[in-house]
């Protein structure tokens, strides 16, 4: 399984996340914790600089992120308030080159995926097909990440008469269901694993959705504050919980801090404008009888399934590090 990481917050060295902590990407892309610890099928990272263009820089490269000095001086020059970063392991039979690295651009957003979709090479042809043609052309790889994102493209255009946010939520989740409408009409049992990330520069939206156990689905964290630093070898959240001026969403948390949060499975995760998050549960869509598509009118749907909780809630999670199993925050 790859790794990634999405930032919004206070402006922040892409370093501070991508090289610093003790478990930063890169060094997931190595010796990741809690998934297959090698993630050396190239890397990507996007970046907003809405001074001077709302629409996002990435870097990408097919080399593994540990050795790419290029990312090592970039992420140590630059700055910004939106980052979605990600290191790669390729699926079985899925090519290694530079298009097929994530995050995946178009327009505002920016796009990743951590996981797998079962039976992609039976339903890509029909998926490609029910695809707009400006939506048809955004796909430039083979990766099963790609075309989901050119569905979520072509669902947002449905919902997008909404508010920013809950279109991009809600186009999220009906691209879910259309996959998994897909799987069924041509008899895909196979497990599949969306931890999806998507951003416009300003707002976000993640889910940790899963069609098998729940309790192996791939892991995702949150973690929120007044800003994230590396100070004296470390890095931690000033103020975690006091203030939700930055965000953070990891497949793993970067440093040994407390205040990060898993996100249960089967989970969306919605970042306003304003930094404050909102966790919103999915349905048991795989379990559904077959699904047939929403037009841009039907996304009460999103709302009537919100469970309206707030994003800090008291709980006593745990965590793997290397020295072993420890709480990480009580609250």
């Amino acid at each position: 399984m790859c790794r990634f990481v999405m930032y919004l917050g206070e402006p922040i060295n892409l370093d501070t996340l991508l090289t610093k902590p003790i478990n930063s990407l890169i060094n997931q892309s190595y010796d990741a914790e809690e998934r297959n610890p090698l993630n050396g099928d190239g890397f990507g990272v996007a970046w907003y600089v809405p001074e001077i263009s709302p629409e996002p820089a990435v870097f990408k490269a097919e080399t593994p992120a540990w050795n790419n000095r290029n990312l090592l001086h970039l992420a140590r020059a630059t700055r910004s308030e939106c980052v979605l970063a990600h290191v790669r392991a390729a699926s079985p039979g899925m090519p290694v080159m530079e298009t097929n690295c994530h995050p995946f651009l178009s327009g505002n957003f920016a796009f990743m995926h951590n996981g797998v979709v079962g039976g992609f090479h039976t339903i890509r042809k029909p998926l490609l097909a029910s695809l707009s043609d400006a939506s048809f052309h955004v796909v430039e790889g083979s990766t099963d990440s790609e075309h989901l994102f050119a569905l979520f493209l072509d669902c947002w255009q449905a919902a997008k008469k909404k508010g920013p946010l809950e279109a991009m939520a809600d186009a999220l989740e009906h691209m879910i269901e259309r996959v998994l409408t897909l799987q069924h009409d041509h008899g895909i049992t196979a497990e599949s694993q969306l931890n999806l990330a998507i951003s416009d520069g300003k707002r976000a939206v993640a889910t940790r959705y899963t069609t098998g156990d729940p309790q192996k689905a791939t892991t995702l964290y949150w973690h929120e504050g007044r800003r994230y630093v590396y100070k004296d070898g470390v890095g931690f959240m000033v103020d975690p919980d006091v203030r939700s001026d930055t965000v953070i969403i990891a497949s793993e948390p970067l440093s040994e801090d407390t205040g990060w949060e898993p996100v249960a499975p089967n989970t969306m995760v919605l970042v306003q404008e304003n930094r404050k998050v909102q966790l919103r549960s999915l349905p048991a869509l795989a379990a559904a009888p077959p699904l047939r598509r929403r037009d841009a009118s039907s996304g009460g749907a999103s709302a009537a399934r919100s469970l309206g909780v707030t994003a800090r809630r008291a709980k006593v999670s745990t965590r793997k590090t290397r020295q072993g199993t420890r709480p990480v925050s009580a609250r």
